[in-house]
């Protein structure tokens, strides 16, 4: 292999039981529908797994899910930070449609750090958009959620709400109060003390997939892992303390949490092998965003969450379905979260179309049939996303912030971002120059006015909000 860089759990034994009797008579004949799991793993950046290049972190099971199925080496996620991402992957459209832009409050930081009123954000997905969950629920799947939702927990926002037949663990936190029960996490009754949160979901995930195996289903098992509180167990935490860090990944406790989801994944593929559905079954293995910038560093990319620069958007992908995606394949297309909707519904036998979504399907690339058909991808951000404490690249920050209002596009080989602040540009060479070190966008005048043209063209097209007015509160720094 080439090396690159308002359900209560407590009720949901017996409402899948139930489910599958109204179910199975209706959709018997579809049996061969195939099954379909994203794992998504929350803020674990494009260098953090072993397949990537890690030196340090140990992932035994996500490499061998590379060995089997198809790694994407330039997969995206639609924002840089958890909300945004997640509304896209369920709405399969960019924020601009559904206004998740950032986590809570768009005015980030300090006031008088601030030249601009940011745009106002949502903090959850209108349950006016028809999720994916809904498009396969509409296509006879059973549904099920386990883990971090963070888009809404009332009756027209929360998982069940949006879709899901069985939610367990979701609802509006962006991350658990503690990865030791008790959780206190309404969305998850405690059950033993002391039990570690990321195998607990696991252990719920097996479940589901053990009584519905019978009818074709839809797993979102989002796990908080591993996001912060950064906390382990601590014999994982022991195997790590003496081994030599590299390149910036040193953190015991934050491998200690990789490995445990890694062993969470190793779980989920052996239960499909031992019931014979690994063959009927699409996995697709994901990242919200890049990784933590106080605990991990994802080089030769430059950034890490909650940037535009290519450490915070660029994510480890993989998708397995054994005899029908070629095991061991690499593809270099330039593909979004968001694409995971029409990609799932055209599997599922059902009209991608009809949904009206952004994302493009990637069939024709799971199969090798073919190519994607639009030229470029784009990212929207007019919000503040301040820095954090112990950041170990501040380097990459910009004006002392993680991001400002800014706009980027994706083309071919070339990325430009777009500062709204004071209309800077940077145009980088993605193919000669992944760490985003050399600005091009003064030598290269003709591809930079190219870029930004198709940037605030597809901007004119969705209606995106850019931040104008000045922030009355704002003071410039003296240099």
């Amino acid at each position: 292999m080439k090396n690159f860089f308002g359900m209560s759990v407590i009720g949901n034994r017996f409402t899948i039981l139930l489910l599958l009797a109204f179910v199975a008579p209706s959709f018997s004949f579809e049996a061969k529908k195939p099954n379909f799991i994203i794992f998504l793993v929350d803020d674990l950046g494009w260098k953090d797994v072993g397949y990537m290049g890690s030196n340090f972190y140990q992932t035994p099971h996500i490499d061998h899910m590379a060995e089997e199925g198809m790694i994407f080496t330039n997969a995206y996620a639609n924002a840089s930070n958890c909300a945004p991402t997640r509304a896209c992957l369920m709405s399969g459209m960019y924020s601009t449609r559904h206004g998740v832009y950032t986590v809570g409050d768009p005015a980030r930081g300090k006031t008088e750090n601030r030249m601009l009123i940011p745009e106002k954000n949502k903090t959850t997905l209108d349950g006016k958009f028809i999720t994916l969950a809904e498009a396969l629920k509409e296509n006879g799947y059973i549904t099920c959620h386990v883990g971090k939702w963070h888009l809404g927990a009332d009756e027209y926002t929360s998982p069940e709400a949006q879709g899901f037949d069985v939610n367990i663990g979701g609802n509006h936190a962006g991350h658990p109060r503690s990865y030791f029960s008790p959780y206190k996490n309404p969305n998850l009754p405690d059950v033993l003390h002391g039990e570690y949160l990321t195998d607990r979901l696991t252990d719920e995930a097996l479940k589901f997939i053990d009584e519905s195996k019978e009818n074709p289903f839809f797993l979102y098992f989002a796990h908080y892992a591993v996001h912060t509180p950064i906390q382990a167990k601590s014999a994982l935490i022991e195997k790590y303390e003496n081994k030599k860090g590299d390149l910036g990944q040193d953190n015991p406790k934050y491998a200690a949490m990789i490995e445990s989801t890694d062993q969470s994944l190793g779980r989920i593929l052996k239960k499909l092998d031992d019931l014979d559905l690994d063959r009927n079954t699409v996995v697709i293995f994901f990242s919200d965003n890049g990784g933590h910038g106080g605990v991990t560093t994802h080089y030769p990319l430059r950034g890490s969450k909650g940037m535009l620069y290519e450490g915070g958007c660029r994510e480890p992908m993989i998708v397995r379905w054994p005899g029908r995606i070629q095991a061991g394949t690499i593809n270099e297309e330039v593909v979004m979260g968001m694409d995971f909707y029409p990609t799932l519904v055209e599997l599922a036998g059902g009209n991608a179309e009809k949904y009206g979504t952004d994302g493009e399907s990637l069939v024709p690339l799971l199969f090798e049939t073919g190519v994607l058909a639009r030229e470029a991808v784009f990212w929207h951000f007019p919000a503040y996303l301040q820095s954090y404490k112990g950041i170990k690249n501040p380097q990459d920050l910009v004006k002392g912030w993680r991001a400002v209002p800014s706009g980027a596009i994706r083309k071919g080989d070339w990325k430009l971002i777009e500062d709204f602040e004071d209309g800077s540009l940077q145009l980088f060479n993605l193919k000669d120059d992944i760490s985003e070190s050399t600005n091009l966008a003064k030598s290269m005048p003709e591809k930079r006015e190219e870029l930004l043209h198709d940037l605030r063209q597809w901007r004119d097209h969705v209606n995106a909000p850019v931040p104008q007015k000045r922030n009355p509160g704002y003071r410039m720094k003296k240099e």
